[in-house]
């Protein structure tokens, strides 16, 4: 019988399988049968155990550490679904790695951001769902569509039936200048002031508060940042927000990473709670620590993007 109809299916990596299944559930399908194993010596073997000829292919897979591992078996599976026949290989990467590494900021620097989007085109990626791009032009060294969904409409969700701030006086706070639109679309959606830390960075993955732009005094101050590493920013941050008189303070970020150290800073730090999303999965995390999950943001969003439909709309 000949073949009429192209399927959605949803494959995923090692990366963050939990996610995956969430999502494939959102959307009402099965997680696709693929097995993502290693060879003797270490080199990924990647199996497909059903047809996937002339269907539309979407992968969810984050860059997340270890970063290595996960992009190299990310771009084996697009190549493997290419080579498979697929219509479109579609990728979901919640989590882009290498998005810090977006300009030469001094030279000699690589650009990394873009080698990894060049990586993802040529290895036979048709289009790239990711959520909150650490820089946003980023999706411009893609010759393919990107759609970069933004993770704010998931915290405020949370922020208001969490946390009891019907009568507290809020102001949500930015980290760093580059943040501020961001943070700003939040403190719309929240209808309420907005403040910008003002901090340089004497290396990489050290950052010093210079200033508070913004009254924060008195007020439940709410940092809103894309990614949370090592938490020193994010600490000095909150240090800063306590000297001057902020009388609670909540952190948000889509993204955690939380190497070196980053939960013990967290839980001595003066940070009451702290709101992360699945993005990057975790097995384990103290209870300062809270995850939302972004599967029916991204599950929405396949959906509209295999039926045609406008993503910009999820988030007025």
């Amino acid at each position: 019988m000949p073949f009429s109809k192209n399927e959605l299916k949803i494959f995923s990596g090692n990366s963050n399988r939990a996610l995956a299944e969430k999502v494939a559930k959102h959307v009402g399908i099965e997680l696709g049968d693929c097995d993502v194993g290693r060879f003797a010596d270490g080199e990924i073997n990647v199996r497909i155990n059903e047809t996937v000829r002339g269907h539309d292919v979407f992968i969810i897979q984050s860059t997340s550490p270890p970063v290595n591992e996960n992009l190299m078996e990310l771009l084996i599976l697009i190549d493997a679904f290419k080579r498979a026949s697929a219509n479109t290989v579609a990728v979901v990467i919640p989590y882009y790695g290498y998005a810090r590494q977006d300009r030469k900021a001094r030279g000699r620097d690589p650009i990394s951001a873009k080698l990894v989007a060049n990586l993802l085109t040529v290895a036979g990626a048709t289009r790239i769902l990711t959520v909150d791009l650490h820089a946003e032009q980023i999706q411009g060294f893609f010759d393919i569509p990107v759609d970069n969904l933004w993770s704010f409409p998931v915290f405020v969700k949370a922020l208001r039936n969490c946390e009891d701030l019907k009568d507290e006086d809020i102001v949500i706070v930015s980290p760093d200048v580059g943040g501020v639109r961001r943070a700003r679309r939040m403190a719309e959606k929240l209808s309420t002031s907005l403040a910008i830390l003002d901090k340089r960075r004497p290396k990489d993955n050290v950052a010093e508060v210079v200033n508070v732009i913004g009254d924060v005094k008195g007020k439940v101050a709410i940092l809103f940042d894309d990614i949370i590493d090592t938490a020193g920013s994010l600490v000095q941050g909150a240090e800063a927000l306590k000297r001057i008189g902020a009388k609670r303070i909540i952190a948000c970020a889509t993204h955690g990473i939380f190497s070196d150290g980053a939960l013990e800073r967290i839980e001595n730090s003066p940070i009451e709670k702290v709101y992360i999303t699945d993005t990057i999965y975790h097995k384990d995390l103290p209870d300062k620590i809270r995850v939302l999950s972004i599967a029916p943001l991204l599950g929405e969003a396949i959906m509209r993007i295999r039926k045609n439909l406008s993503i910009s709309i999820l988030f007025r």
